[in-house]
């Protein structure tokens, strides 16, 4: 039981530093991206490893909060990268 419980530590940890690793590299593109549309790939992963964290946080805790949050937050991310990327394409916002 206590092997299982640091196995799971261990697993935690490691996602943590991979999600923050693929934020920074997310953040980089999105600062020295070549075209727009990198620029909105790199803003829709930053939404979808944000959500990674705060779902990685709920399973730490062990609260059920955090689940509800990233869902807010996975519905915030998908319209503003298309508001995002409308506004890239038709140079207007969304009425």
């Amino acid at each position: 039981m206590i092997f299982a419980q640091s196995l799971m530590n261990f697993a935690l940890i490691f996602a943590f530093v991979v999600v923050a690793l693929a934020q920074l590299m997310a953040t980089i593109r999105l600062v020295i991206g070549p075209s727009s549309s990198d620029r909105i790939l790199a803003l829709d992963t930053m939404f979808v490893n944000a959500i990674g964290v705060i779902v990685l946080l709920g399973i730490w805790q062990g609260t059920r909060i955090y689940f509800e949050v990233s869902l807010i937050i996975a519905m915030f991310g998908f319209v503003s990268t298309v508001a995002y990327a409308r506004f890239i394409l038709r140079g207007d916002m969304i009425e």
